[in-house]
């Protein structure tokens, strides 16, 4: 085993997922054994993958090439490699395979008769190889080969549910968007193969500094479409919603994070850091998503759109450290990029991991009320316990607090962010300043959401007939919940053993390492910086926080005297017996920030009396809506200005006359061979 290579498992895993994939066809008339063989088969393929991925971080041996298919065709030749930063993704994509294959055995129960789940597990398999190739491929045209596949197949999932209107709109303006970020893509990489001489994604060669500024802006925009940054968001919050809740996590948890590894395999690595400017973007862009993505999140009442925002905000605080690394790098501060890098790869698995908790967990409380509306739930707690803990777990560690994963991502990109304002000018200072409090607003509003979203769902009285007869989901579903919320916890108390196969990351992408910075070992994970000896132990501060509760409740005991129980209504202002329309709304505990944030909202009131007097009125209808600056200042009157332009164009262009058809396609040949002879 000591001497195996990684390729060898890694290949064994893709094999297995495209047998999951073929598997239906075996169990047409037997829906819920195909379902079970399937799912069965993807969780070993993802256990293969876990134990190729952990074995090169581990093993800190040098990158694994292998070709799969060499043609005669030029340049059409696939490879897989897999090195430190590869191995780092298909870590996380491993992880959630596994869970959401387990979830899915029992969240897919309620397809069977009304849809094809054959269908859908060749789709999710797909799907899931799709990101492994992405992820592992040798080549840029292998790359966007693979990235067209997942992309296509995604699509396909988001659809699935074709028979709603929500589904189908969400399927246009992802594949409008998708296609989108690809010819950005497709242009930076011809430009790469014009200036390099070659497809690898190794070596730019002497590609000039003003055609690497060009490609760093292709790149971005086209990574930057797929990851959902603003304001190239607009498909997230469509989409994420729309697919079944196991396609969601897979979604939001790594097909997003695909881009983050586009940026630092094409950017950070193949054309290096080049100018302080681009750092400065990355965190400007991060900035921006971080704090719009959490505040838009605040006003919706759909769990998974709320969810969804709250992943434009994490690739915000992802991107935040990218652009610390990016600046510092720049600077010549290797310290503080090191840290600011080994913060933004620490904080994508930590998405990965309490995101697609969270997305289960939307699809559990789902799949027991029938409904995403948090408006509609209350009182979950007592009717579903076990994932009403593993929600709470997941809420505290994407709110970064003590003592989840989120939590120690954010310290390091705060301590990155210090770091680099440490070693820089006056004006990065500034500048930097301005990022750590956008960071730290994000994080606050973040808590906020979270308590609406934890606290009206499941704390209170159930709001409607489907809440107050909910039952607790099948056994798969929580135990693929479960196990996330470990590692989430895991990674919170013993981020050392994390940070340092990062470390093994950081040093196969020769940009140093924290070696020399990280003291404790496992159990603690102390940081000292250059500047101050400032550290943090998540498992320290969970047993003193633990230490002072105890000391609270024994001097509450010892003094209060006796403890005597005593029922009465609380605050019941002279009913009889409260209500569930008494409780606070997830609208009431959002209206002071939609309030503060007027100008970001647009927020308006309608009001609609029936009946009686104009001051005693028989019933009232108060709606509150709001507008998206985006969609209403930039997507829309360009989408406006299109449809104008193809009605104008419609009848010159499209006259049906088969002559002026080929005399189209004439003059396009005659171009493109004056072009060839001019160049």
């Amino acid at each position: 085993m000591e001497n195996m290579n990684p390729l060898y498992l890694l290949a064994a895993s893709a094999a297995l997922y495209l047998l999951a994939a073929i598997l239906p066809v075996f169990f047409r008339q037997r829906q819920k054994a195909g379902n079970i063989a399937t799912h069965i088969v993807c969780m070993v393929a993802a256990v293969a993958g876990l134990a190729s991925s952990l074995m090169q971080l581990m093993g800190g041996g040098a990158a694994s090439t292998k070709e799969l298919f060499i043609s005669s065709i030029p340049f059409f030749t696939f490879s897989v490699k897999l090195d430190g930063l590869s191995a780092f993704f298909v870590l996380g994509l491993s992880v959630i395979a596994f869970c959401s294959s387990l979830y899915s055995v029992g969240y897919l129960s309620h397809y069977y008769g009304k849809r094809n789940v054959g269908l859908f597990n060749f789709l999710y398999c797909a799907f899931i190889l799709s990101m492994l190739l992405v992820l592992t491929s040798g080549n840029a045209v292998f790359f966007l080969f693979a990235w067209e596949l997942m992309s296509a197949l995604s699509y396909f999932l988001v659809v699935f549910e074709s028979e709603h209107e929500e589904s189908r709109r969400a399927g246009v303006l992802y594949l409008v968007m998708t296609g989108l970020g690809t010819a950005f893509l497709l242009a930076a990489i011809m430009l790469m193969y014009a200036y390099a001489g070659s497809f690898d994604m190794t070596n730019a060669g002497a590609i000039p500094a003003g055609i690497k500024n060009m490609m760093f802006a292709l790149f971005l925009i086209g990574f930057g479409t797929k990851a959902g940054v603003i304001p190239l968001h607009l498909w997230l919050p469509a989409a994420h919603p729309a697919a079944p809740s196991n396609v969601s996590a897979l979604m939001s948890g790594v097909m997003i994070k695909t881009a983050i590894y586009g940026l630092l395999r094409f950017v950070f690595q193949y054309m290096g850091v080049q100018n302080q400017w681009w750092g400065a973007v990355l965190l400007a862009v991060g900035a921006v998503s971080a704090v719009l993505g959490v505040a838009y999140a605040l006003m919706e009442h759909n769990v998974k759109r709320l969810l969804a925002f709250h992943s434009i905000e994490n690739i915000g605080i992802i991107l935040i450290g990218m652009g610390a690394a990016f600046l510092a790098f720049a600077n010549g501060l290797k310290f503080a990029g090191a840290l600011a890098l080994a913060a933004c790869l620490f904080h994508t698995f930590n998405h990965t991991v309490f995101k697609s908790g969270l997305f289960l967990g939307a699809g559990a409380m789902q799949y027991a009320t029938d409904t995403k509306d948090i408006e509609k739930l209350g009182g979950l707690i007592k009717r579903m316990p076990m994932t009403a803990v593993l929600m709470l777990c997941f809420s505290l560690a994407i709110s970064a607090l003590v003592p989840f994963n989120g939590f120690v991502s954010e310290w390091l990109t705060f301590q990155s962010l210090f770091a680099g304002i440490a070693g820089s000018r006056s004006g990065v200072n500034m500048l930097s300043m301005l990022f750590v409090a956008a960071l730290a607003m994000s994080g606050a509003l973040a808590a906020a959401c979270f308590a609406k979203l934890f606290g009206i769902s499941f704390l209170g009285k159930p709001r409607t007939q489907a809440a107050s007869e909910a039952r607790e989901v099948p056994g798969t579903m929580r135990a693929g919940m479960a196990v996330l919320a470990v590692i989430c916890l895991a990674a919170g108390l013993f981020p050392g053993v994390f940070l340092k196969a990062i470390d093994g990351v950081l040093a196969a992408m020769g940009c140093g390492t924290l070696a020399g910075q990280l003291q404790g070992g496992v159990l603690f994970a102390w940081v000292p910086l250059e500047t101050a000896n400032t550290g943090i132990s998540p498992l320290g501060l969970l047993m003193l926080l633990a230490a002072i509760a105890a000391l609270a409740f024994a001097v509450v005991r010892i003094a209060g005297g006796k403890y005597v129980e005593r029922k009465y209504g609380t605050w019941d202002c002279g009913y009889e017996a409260l209500t569930a329309r008494m409780q606070y709304t997830a609208t009431g505990f959002s209206k002071p920030i939609k309030i503060v944030f007027k100008f970001l909202f647009r927020p308006s009131r309608k009001l609609k009396t029936r009946g009686g007097t104009q001051y005693h009125p028989d019933s009232m209808e108060y709606t509150v809506t709001s507008e998206s600056l985006f969609e209403k200042y930039l997507y829309d009157p360009v989408t406006e200005f299109f449809k104008k332009l193809s009605r104008k164009t419609k009848y010159s262009v499209q006259t049906g006359s088969i002559r002026r058809y080929l005399a189209y396609i004439f003059t396009a040949l005659l171009l493109l061979m004056l072009y060839n002879i001019l160049v």
